[in-house]
């Protein structure tokens, strides 16, 4: 076993012991603790484990990654996901805490009708399917490189760790879970980031010291025959660079996983702090995170540049044990480099793997790689607990009590509840082993169905009460046919094969079009349909005002 391993083994191991003892010790036993933690987790921590269910695999493996390839094109994701935070912390989440309910289907159903309640169910039963296979790659990946494992067995291995201690502990066991993890995630990735800028720079602030090294990763990215960093619209059209930042925007908005964090506050104003300090802990990662794919780009250029293939650095043998990279049979020395499996360059890197390599191609300390490791596992599997929890509430509270049998026992909904996560804890094994892409590219997916399908009806429910259910579920089914057609058109999925982007539009960017369906639909029915009872009506005014209007009498 190899220095590195041993570290990996011991950070894992430290972190995976802290996560489940916290679990064991915040099990439950009621659906209320199960589902929001019994809605009395403090702001602070409340943003801390918003960061961490929020801060997946996408964003601690994958992101830097797209961004050192994509170069200022991978703005979108930065964009797109802190920005969707700005309209959920405005548009949604303190209304929805007010509303006081266990899940955004359960909101829908109040607002709209059941039927309603049972589409959005499936929704996001759909979209955090989607969002957590790209979590179990992640750890998959973790496994395979630190461990000794194959992809399949990392990805069972962490499967089955989530699901150890997110059926243990439900919504409280989870929420102070992914506070260790948000620490271990912040931890691992800055550390390194610090002591790279310092070693390329002299100055230890990644985020202020990047731009030195910008004019010499141009020209060693127009050697390798890539794209420069800095050319804005190299990697996708303008119009696609707009609709992928809205379409991760408002399907940040409307994620069923991270709105369901703002039910466990103790109040209102609690719900509002958390996603301030979420924006605040989310900001540490995302502002390094460009510096990371710049530092690490121009180590991995330089470390192979003009190099003998029987001379390559250790981490490139490494790294091609898992598959993830891979060297040109045809070969001598390494003259160009890509991300693309069939750009016959003399070097495919993985995009997913640049973060984990860090360390290893900057040639840093065992330790630090180990940390590293820990921090990728934390991030994924954070997010994974938080979207099997959905899963699990959709199938239990919102399908099986609410349609099947309303006079289930709370014992016998948690036990359904169980079982609906550990069914999907199967499925999303399988879609972690056979991924349709990318890990932030997949978690791009579920970011537009969501788009499509959550966001317009839940704005629409709290700022239109006009909004009725035929127009809502009109407007959600039109909005998700019309966004996953587009993304299995285009994509080598179900045996299908992919298809050029229209107008140049990609899989990614499809959700905003998808949400401008959605209002249309929703609109229009809604217009030539009855308007929501009085009832209905008073209680979406009741939720957008904290207290109740002075009445205008016809003397003022």
């Amino acid at each position: 076993m190899s220095e590195i391993q041993v570290w990996s083994l011991v950070f894992v191991g430290l972190s995976f012991a802290v996560y489940l003892t916290i679990a064991w010790r915040s099990r439950v036993k009621e659906t209320k603790g199960f589902y929001v933690a019994g809605q009395g987790i403090p702001a602070v921590a409340n943003g801390a484990a918003v960061a961490a269910d929020w801060m997946s695999a996408a964003s601690f493996i994958s992101m830097a990654g797209l961004i050192a390839f994509m170069g200022s094109d991978g703005s979108v994701y930065l964009m797109g996901w802190t920005g969707g935070y700005v309209l959920l912390a405005l548009l949604l989440a303190p209304y929805l805490r007010k509303w006081g309910k266990f899940t955004v289907p359960e909101f829908v159903g109040d607002r709209y009708s059941e039927y309603v309640r049972l589409i959005a169910a499936v929704a996001a039963i759909i979209v955090s399917f989607t969002y957590v296979v790209g979590q179990m790659r992640g750890g998959g990946i973790v496994f395979s490189r630190f461990l000794n494992l194959s992809i399949e067995g990392g990805v069972a291995v962490a499967a089955a760790i989530i699901f150890l201690y997110a059926v243990l502990g439900g919504m409280k066991g989870i929420t102070w879970t992914q506070v260790a993890q948000y620490t271990v995630m912040i931890v691992a990735y800055l550390i390194p980031a610090w002591t790279i800028a310092q070693k390329m720079t002299g100055f230890p602030v990644p985020q202020v010291t990047f731009g030195q090294i910008l004019a010499e990763l141009d020209a060693l990215s127009e050697k390798f025959g890539l794209a420069q960093y800095t050319e804005a619209f190299a990697a996708r059209p303008q119009l696609d660079v707009f609709l992928v930042t809205m379409s991760l925007m408002i399907g940040t908005a409307g994620l069923p996983h991270v709105i369901i964090r703002f039910y466990t506050t103790k109040s209102v104003r609690g719900a509002r702090f958390s996603a301030f300090w979420a924006l605040f802990f989310i900001g540490l990662l995302y502002t390094t995170a460009p510096a990371v794919g710049a530092f690490t780009k121009l180590n991995l250029m330089q470390s192979v540049d003009g190099v003998a293939v029987a001379s390559l650095p250790a981490w490139v043998n490494n790294w091609a044990a898992t598959g993830l990279v891979t060297v040109s049979d045809s070969a001598s020395t390494i003259t160009s480099l890509s991300n693309d499996p069939e750009s016959g360059a003399d070097l495919i890197v993985n995009n997913d793997i640049l973060v984990l390599a860090t360390p290893e191609i900057a040639g840093l300390p065992a330790p630090i790689v180990g940390l590293v490791a820990a921090g990728g596992l934390a991030a994924a599997m954070s997010t994974a607990a938080g979207l099997l929890l959905v899963i699990s509430s959709s199938v239990s509270h919102d399908l099986y009590f609410r349609v099947v049998k309303k006079e289930a026992s709370e014992s016998r909904r948690l036990l359904v509840g169980r079982i609906a996560m550990g069914l999907a804890v199967v499925v999303a094994i399988y879609g972690g082993i056979n991924p349709p892409a990318y890990v932030a590219q997949v978690v791009a997916f579920a970011f537009g169905l969501a788009a499509s399908t959550f966001f317009p009806i839940l704005v629409l429910g709290i700022f239109w009460k006009r909004a009725n259910a035929i127009g809502a579920a009109s407007g959600m089914i039109s909005g998700l046919v019309f966004t996953a057609s587009y993304m299995i058109y285009t994509l080598d999925v179900f045996g299908t094969s992919a298809h050029e982007h229209v107008l140049g539009i990609s899989p990614e960017g499809i959700g905003a079009i998808g949400a401008l369906v959605n209002i249309i639909v929703t609109v229009v029915v809604s217009k030539l349909t009855a308007p929501p009872s009085e009832h209905v009506q008073e209680m979406v005014e009741g939720i957008r005002y904290p207290a109740a209007r002075k009445q205008v009498t016809a003397d003022e």
